[in-house]
C-alpha cells in the first residue's frame, strides 16, 4: 500500500494549460499529466492528485462544472473528466483535431476548441462514452486560434464567439440559429491576439465587455450592447454619415501611426444581427479603451469573478514578468455606463528576476476574486491575496513549483531531513517537510543551482555541500551560504552547529560570469524576509536569491559527464562520461577534500557507464554499462581500486544498480525486463542468486534497510510503475512481490531514480522517485509483514 505525500510538478508552458472551478479547485497540465491542486486548503497541501489519460503534452484545460472539466493535448485529443465517487474518471479519448489543441472555451453544454490545424470546432456535451459530439467546424484559412471566448449576448439566448488567432484581428461569430456565422472583425492590434475574455454586464442596461490582449503589449476593450438608434439632432450627423466620416477620419490617421508606436484607435461601430422569435435584434460593437502598461506581449486575460468588488477588475499577465489588475476610473456616476471609459493600472505584481526569463504564461482568479494566481515560464506559481478590509492591499503567499523538464537525479541529505533534485530544466532544488496548521507538508525551500546546461545527477558530500554534473565535462561543487543555514533552522527542518553560521551570506551570478559567486556578509532583503517572517521562500525568491556559491570545478573526462556517485563515507566521488570506445568508458575517482584524482582511471567497459555505486563499507565500486555488463572493483591497501570480477548476463543495456544496506548483495536493472540479484561466491567471484522477471524494462532500483526481518527492493519501470519486492536476508534466492504501485500513484513515464529516505525503522517508509514525466514524488509505503 502506498500513499502520495508530496508531488513536485510544474505547469506546462501554455496560456490555457490551467483552469479553476467555481469552488476554487485548480486543474493544470504538467507534461502529459493533469494535476489537481486545491489552493483553498489552509494547510497549503499542494498537488493532491495526478490524473493520467493523455499521451501527449496537456495544452488546455477548462472546467464545465465543479465536478466536470475538459482537457486537451498537443496530439489533438480531448478528454472529458467527471468526478464519480470522489474519483476523477476520464471519457474515451476523442481525436478532435489533427494537430495540437491551443484553446478551449465552454458555456453551458457548448464547447469550442481551436487547434493548429487551422480549425475551430464546436461541440456539445453528451452522455455517451466520448462525452462530446461535433456540431460545427470553422476554418481560419491558414491561421490558428490562440484564444477563444464564448458567452451569451445580453437579453438574448444567442451565443457570441470571439476568436483570437495568429492574425491581428478578433473575429466575432454569432450563433442565433444552429450554426455560428462570422458577423464582425475587430481590427486594431498589431500582432497575434493571445488573450480574450468576456465580462458580463454589471447592470441590466450595461454593456457586455470583450477584452482582447495581443503580443503587441496592448489590451483593447470593446463594448457590445443592444443597438438603440438615436434620433438625429440639429448640429449632429446621422448614423449613415457618421460611419463614413469615421472611416475617412481613421484613414487620415494612417500617417500618424508611426508617431504613436504604430497603434491606431479603431472608432468604427460594428453591427451584429441576431435572429429571434420576435424578429431580429441588432447589437453594436464599439471600441472603448486602450490599456497601456505592459512592456511585452500579453499572455492571458481574466475578469474578476463576483459582484462584491463594485467596479469590474481585469487581470493581465505578460512576458514582461508582471501581472496587472485594471479597473475603470470614473469621477462621476457608475463606471461603464458610458462608453470611452478611462481604465487605470490598480495593482502590479511580479517583476521579480526569477520569472524574468519568459515572464508569466497565464493567470487565474481564486476564492471568488480574493486571490490572484499566475504561473511563469519555468512552471512555478505565484499567489497574491487581497486584504478583506483594504481592497488595495495585497500580500504574496506560498504556491507550488516543480521541475519544468525531466527530473534526472535525487539524493537525500545524510540524515534524511531534506531532499535534493536536479533535472533537464537546468535547476537544482531542495525540498523539505514543513509544519503548517499542525500538519507536515513538503515544499521546495531553495534553488541552489541554476545552470546553463541540462543537469543529470547530484550527490551530497555533507549536509551543506553537494556536487552535480550536467551535459558538460565538469563536476561542479557547491557549498551552502548562511542564508540557507538560517532558513533551515528558522523552518525547523534541521539544526546546525554555531560554526556552520560562519559562512558567506549568499551567492549571485556576476555580470558576464558563469559561476555562482559568494557575496559578503549582508543578506539580501528578499531572502531575509523569509527568515524574518518564518516562512518558506516564494517562487520569485527561490529563483533569485537562494543560490549557493560554487566552490570547485573538477575536470578530467574527455566527453560530457553522464553519472556520478559518492562513497558512504563522503570522502570519495566517482564519475563517468559518455563513451563509444573503451578509452573513454572509464571511472575517475576524486577525493572530496582537495578533489585530486585517486589512483588511475578504472577501465574495463566498452561503452557508456550508466551508473556507479559504492558498497556500504566502500570496499567495492560497482558499475553498469550500455555494453550490457557490470564490473566490480575492490579497494586496495593503497586506497586505490582494482578490478576483481565482471559479468555480461543481461541481454540489453543495464540502466541501474544498487547495493543492499547490509552489503551482502547487489542488484542490476536492465532493459531486458530483468532485475538480477548477485551475492559473493568463492575466490572473489559474485554469482547470480535470483532473477526477478518483469513486464517492462527496469530502469531504477534501490534497497531499503532490513526491517522486521525483511529486506525490501524498490524497482522502477520504464512505464512508470514502482514495484516493491521483499526477501528474507538469510534466503537470498527468494523474492516476493510486496507492493505494486500503479501509474496513477507513481509515474507515467521512464523512472530515472529511486531513493529510500534515511530514517529510523518503523512500519511505513518513504520513497522518493523522479521520472521523465517531469514529476518528483515522495510516497509513504506501508510494508506488508510476514
Amino acid at each position: 500500500m502506498a500513499q502520495t505525500i508530496y508531488v513536485s510538478a510544474a505547469t506546462n508552458r501554455f496560456s490555457h494549460a490551467a483552469d479553476i472551478s467555481a469552488s476554487s479547485l485548480i486543474a493544470f497540465g504538467s507534461s502529459n499529466l493533469v494535476c489537481i491542486w486545491d489552493p483553498s486548503v489552509d494547510t497549503d497541501a499542494g498537488v493532491s492528485e495526478t490524473l493520467l489519460g493523455h499521451e501527449g503534452r496537456v495544452t488546455a484545460i477548462r472546467f464545465v462544472t465543479n465536478e466536470t472539466f475538459i482537457s486537451a493535448d498537443n496530439k489533438g485529443v480531448l478528454l472529458l473528466w467527471k468526478k464519480v465517487d470522489k474519483k476523477w474518471v476520464a471519457s474515451q479519448p476523442l481525436q478532435a483535431h489533427k494537430q495540437s489543441i491551443s484553446a478551449i472555451c465552454v458555456v453551458r453544454d457548448f464547447v469550442v476548441t481551436g487547434a493548429s490545424d487551422s480549425l475551430v470546432k464546436v461541440w456539445t456535451i453528451t452522455s455517451g462514452d466520448d462525452g462530446l459530439r461535433e456540431i460545427q467546424s470553422i476554418s481560419l484559412n491558414g491561421r490558428y486560434a490562440l484564444a477563444l471566448a464564448l458567452t451569451r449576448l445580453p437579453q438574448s439566448e444567442a451565443l457570441l464567439l470571439a476568436i483570437g488567432s495568429t492574425g491581428r484581428e478578433v473575429q466575432l461569430w454569432v450563433r442565433s440559429d444552429d450554426v455560428f456565422v462570422r458577423s464582425a472583425v475587430l481590427s486594431g492590434h498589431e500582432d497575434w491576439v493571445r488573450g480574450l475574455s468576456f465580462q458580463e454586464p454589471i447592470s441590466p442596461e450595461g454593456p457586455l465587455i470583450l477584452a482582447s490582449g495581443s503580443q503587441d503589449s496592448t489590451i483593447r476593450l470593446w463594448n457590445i450592447e443592444l443597438w438603440k438608434k438615436q434620433a438625429t439632432s440639429v448640429g449632429t450627423l446621422g448614423d449613415g454619415l457618421s460611419d463614413e466620416l469615421l472611416d475617412a477620419f481613421e484613414e487620415s490617421l494612417g500617417d500618424m501611426g508611426d508617431e504613436e508606436g504604430g497603434r491606431q484607435i479603431s472608432l468604427k461601430r460594428h453591427m451584429l444581427t441576431v435572429k429571434s422569435e420576435d424578429g431580429s435584434r441588432r447589437y453594436s460593437v464599439a471600441f472603448d479603451a486602450l490599456l497601456l502598461g505592459h512592456d511585452a506581449g500579453i499572455t492571458s486575460l481574466q475578469w474578476r469573478p463576483g459582484t462584491k468588488w463594485g467596479s469590474p477588475f481585469l487581470s493581465s499577465t505578460s512576458t514582461d514578468s508582471s501581472v496587472i489588475l485594471w479597473t475603470p476610473s470614473s469621477s462621476e456616476g457608475t463606471p461603464l455606463q458610458n462608453t470611452n471609459s478611462i481604465w487605470i493600472n490598480r495593482q502590479r505584481f511580479g517583476d521579480v528576476g526569477g520569472q524574468r526569463l519568459g515572464g508569466f504564461v497565464g493567470g487565474l482568479w481564486a476564492k471568488g476574486g480574493a486571490e490572484m494566481l499566475a504561473w511563469g515560464w519555468s512552471g512555478g506559481w505565484r499567489r497574491w491575496r487581497c486584504d478583506s478590509t483594504d481592497l488595495d492591499r495585497w500580500e504574496e503567499h506560498g504556491a507550488i513549483s516543480g521541475h519544468s523538464g525531466s527530473v534526472r537525479g535525487i539524493d537525500w541529505n545524510p540524515a534524511g531531513e531534506y531532499l535534493f533534485s536536479t533535472g533537464l530544466d537546468q535547476t537544482t532544488r531542495i525540498h523539505a517537510p514543513l509544519t503548517n496548521g499542525g500538519e507536515i507538508r513538503w515544499h521546495e525551500i531553495a534553488r541552489p543551482q541554476v545552470h546553463g546546461y541540462d543537469l543529470l545527477n547530484i550527490v551530497l558530500l555533507n549536509p551543506l555541500k553537494f556536487a552535480s554534473i550536467a551535459d558538460e565535462k565538469v563536476i561542479r561543487v557547491f557549498e551552502a551560504p548562511r542564508n540557507f543555514v538560517d532558513l533551515v533552522e528558522t523552518l525547523n527542518v534541521a539544526k546546525f552547529s554555531e560554526e556552520e553560521h560562519g559562512r558567506p551570506m549568499a551567492a549571485n551570478v556576476p555580470p558576464l560570469g558563469l559561476s555562482n559567486k559568494a557575496t559578503g556578509t549582508d543578506a539580501s532583503p528578499t531572502h531575509n524576509a523569509a527568515v524574518v517572517d518564518k516562512r518558506r521562500p516564494f517562487e520569485g525568491e527561490l529563483a533569485a536569491v537562494t543560490l549557493w556559491p560554487e566552490i570547485e570545478k573538477v575536470f578530467g573526462h574527455g566527453y560530457e559527464s553522464i553519472t556520478l556517485a559518492v562513497s558512504n563515507s563522503r570522502q570519495l566521488i566517482a564519475t563517468a562520461c559518455k563513451a563509444t570506445t573503451a578509452e573513454h568508458a572509464v571511472i575517475r575517482i576524486y577525493d572530496t577534500q582537495k578533489f585530486h584524482p585517486v589512483g588511475e582511471p578504472l577501465v574495463g567497459h566498452a561503452l557508456t557507464i550508466t551508473r556507479i555505486a559504492f558498497s556500504p563499507d566502500d570496499n567495492f565500486i560497482l558499475s553498469v554499462s550500455r555494453d550490457r555488463s557490470w564490473r566490480l572493483f575492490e579497494r586496495q591497501p593503497t586506497g586505490e581500486y582494482a578490478p576483481i570480477t565482471s559479468d555480461k548476463s543481461h541481454a540489453r543495456i543495464i540502466w541501474d544498480c544498487a547495493w543492499a544496506k547490509e552489503g551482502d548483495v547487489f542488484a542490476t536493472a536492465s532493459r531486458d525486463k530483468l532485475v538480477k540479484i548477485w551475492a559473493p561466491g568463492d575466490k572473489k567471484l559474485w554469482s547470480l542468486v535470483a532473477t526477478i522477471k518483469l513486464d517492462a524494462a527496469a530502469t531504477a532500483v534501490d534497497f531499503a534497510p532490513v526491517q522486521d526481518g525483511q529486506r525490501r527492493l524498490a524497482i522502477g519501470l520504464e512505464t512508470g510503475e514502482i514495484l516493491i519486492y521483499r526477501n528474507d536476508p538469510i534466503l537470498k534466492e527468494t523474492w516476493m512481490l510486496d507492493t505494486s504501485i500503479e501509474r496513477r500513484i507513481a509515474h507515467v513515464d521512464h523512472i530515472h531514480r529511486l531513493a529510500w529516505r534515511p530514517t529510523t525503522a518503523n512500519q511505513a517508509q518513504e520513497l522518493a522517485s523522479c521520472s521523465e514525466d517531469g514529476t518528483l514524488k515522495i510516497l509513504k509505503v506501508q510494508m506488508a509483514t510476514g
